[in-house]
């Protein structure tokens, strides 16, 4: 049966190994890949489970063998003890016996000799019944030795009757340990190989974000952000998921510039809200740098062709941005050794000279960038940050200390009004949005209660039972590998099965948590004719973003939930 057992363990890993080194020989789309990987990690947590059921029966049998030990050694000591105790006793008794022994030859030998005659009769009496009593305790003197010699003789094979128990435990301990070692490390290597397909999982997540064309910066044109709450989608009750910001978050708030420069702030000020540690130090202007299709160009030269910004912006706002972009430039070149591209990917230029307050903020900023630890800094920036920046470390870059965890507030907000009437980026038409649509329903992003209550079944159904997920995709696109897409209905009929009462509508949906310190929506409570739940932000977003129709998704840490 173990053969067996680790066979089809071995066959189960060699299908997930497969299945995701496969990944790069035929190109798939998105959502087969997200399909396949969410096989894999459902493969793994089936060959996973009896390894840890193992490595849990065996810490169990290794405490408990280790508790046998400290009771063995325990007994072994006291044991030590009472061997030496009798020991002590006994070597007194033979010394009392030897004692009465040698007195009693003395007696004896007195007994008969001439001289006693010389004595009276009653002395004569009274040496006898001496010598007598003397014989006696001299017997009892020897049936006690004999007594502890047995009782130490019993003793010293109890002890070694137990020192040889602890050399068995204690074997039995190396050999349950190395198989305890071996599992560890099968589970070790079956973790880091589910930290792979998670990672995979991100990229892949993150490139279906992308499909929605959200821009990163204002440098890829005009946001085109909707607000939802103007548009009736024709049905009640009707619940849209609003996201503050889009992404990334990181670094500078470009609209955020623009309130901050509204409020009197100068470029400078703007930047060290932004950007942390940091000090401003000139470089050469005339510092050549490569970029892409356009050969080399002066630093300063390449400044004038960046769009990053519109050009109507306050100077200062402008100025900030100036300064970011050539921090940046430097940065990613490593000063003119590489080139950079010309996309947002990089910073979007355009050639020539923008002119206007753009060519003014750029002579005026002559050569200024950012520096920390005598380097310039990858001043990173976004359009909209949604009233929060964090760290490049919280989205899953590589940390950089310039970079900060902020709340991008006039005063601090703490609750959704405050952070809508104090953010600093809240002109922005991405500030707070509902991202996607569909054709119908007056291409808005609202969900009727019963496709909120198939999200919050599929959740439930997941959780009850994680080999359902690959049932649980979108129901109004085809499967991403073929396989079958539970409907609405039929989930529900899954629950039942599973002891669960589904939702068939949702009468009400709110915000239960906030980290206002953070900017991240915590937790998300349900109520409808299923009773009430309540979720973790980040779950709940991962179904939703899987089950939600059409394009609409949740795109950042921080949403909210609207109702009509």
């Amino acid at each position: 049966m173990k053969f067996l057992r680790k066979l089809a363990i071995g066959i189960i890993f060699f299908f997930v190994l497969f299945h995701f080194t496969s990944f790069s020989v035929f190109a798939k789309s998105i959502d087969e890949e997200l399909a396949e990987i969410a096989e894999s990690l459902r493969l793994l947590e089936i060959a996973e489970a009896p390894l840890k059921q193992e490595f849990s029966e065996l810490k169990v049998k290794v405490a408990d063998i280790e508790r046998r030990i400290r009771g063995v050694e325990s007994r072994v000591v006291q044991l030590g003890k009472d061997i030496d105790k009798r020991m002590a006793d006994l070597v007194f008794q033979k010394a009392l016996f030897e004692k009465r022994v040698r007195n009693q030859y003395i007696k004896q030998r007195a007994s008969s000799s001439p001289l006693l005659l010389l004595f009276s009769t009653i002395k004569a009496m009274d040496l006898s019944q001496e010598i007598s009593a003397n014989r006696m305790a001299t017997q009892r003197d020897q049936e006690e030795i004999i007594k502890l010699a047995e009782m130490l003789l019993q003793l010293k094979k109890d002890k070694d009757h137990l020192e040889e128990e602890k050399i068995s435990l204690a074997n039995v301990k190396e050999t349950f340990n190395k198989r305890a070692g071996f599992l560890a490390g099968e589970i070790k290597n079956a973790e880091e190989y589910r930290a792979q397909l998670n990672a995979r999982q991100k990229e892949l997540i993150a490139k279906k974000l992308a499909s929605l064309n959200l821009p990163t910066r204002l440098g890829a044109g005009p946001l085109y952000c909707v607000d939802d709450r103007n548009i009736d989608p024709g049905f009640r009750p009707a619940f849209a998921f609003f996201t503050f910001g889009i992404p990334h978050r990181v670094g500078m708030n470009q609209y955020g510039a623009l309130g901050r420069a509204k409020a009197g702030q100068n470029y400078r000020q703007i930047l060290e809200n932004y950007f942390s540690g940091i000090s401003f130090e000139t470089r050469d202007p005339n510092l050549k740098i490569k970029v892409q299709g356009y050969g080399e160009k002066a630093l300063d030269e390449y400044l004038l062709g960046i769009y990053e910004m519109p050009g109507d912006w306050p100077i200062d706002a402008l100025k900030a941005q100036v300064v970011a972009a050539r921090s940046y430039a430097l940065s990613y070149t490593d000063n003119g050794a590489k080139e950079i591209c010309i996309t947002q990917a990089c910073q979007v230029y355009k050639g020539g000279n923008k002119g206007g307050d753009w060519e003014r903020a750029v002579r005026e900023t002559t050569g200024e960038v950012m520096v920390s630890g005598g380097q310039s800094i990858t001043a990173w920036y976004a359009s909209t940050a949604g009233g929060y920046t964090y760290r490049s470390s919280d989205v899953g870059w590589q940390d950089r200390p310039w970079t900060k965890r902020m709340q991008d507030t006039v005063g601090s907000a703490n609750n959704f009004a405050e952070l809508m009437d104090k953010a600093y980026d809240k002109e922005s038409p991405c500030f707070y949005a509902a991202q996607g649509w569909r054709a119908e329903y007056n291409k808005s992003a609202w969900l009727k209660a019963e496709e909120v209550a198939d999200i919050v079944n599929a959740l439930l159904l997941a959780k009850k039972d994680s080999n359902t997920q690959d049932h649980l995709y979108q129901p109004d696109k085809p499967h991403p590998y073929g396989g079958e897409i539970w409907n609405q209905e039929k989930v529900k009929q899954e629950l039942r099965q599973r002891g669960t009462t589904p939702f068939n509508g949702i009468d009400s949906a709110s915000v239960s948590g906030v980290d206002w310190g953070l900017g991240k929506t915590t937790s998300i409570s349900f109520s409808g004719d299923g009773g009430s739940v309540t979720f973790d932000a980040n779950e709940f977003r991962d179904y939703f973003n899987l089950r939600a129709p059409a394009n609409i998704q949740i795109v950042g840490p921080l949403f909210n939930i609207e109702k009509k």
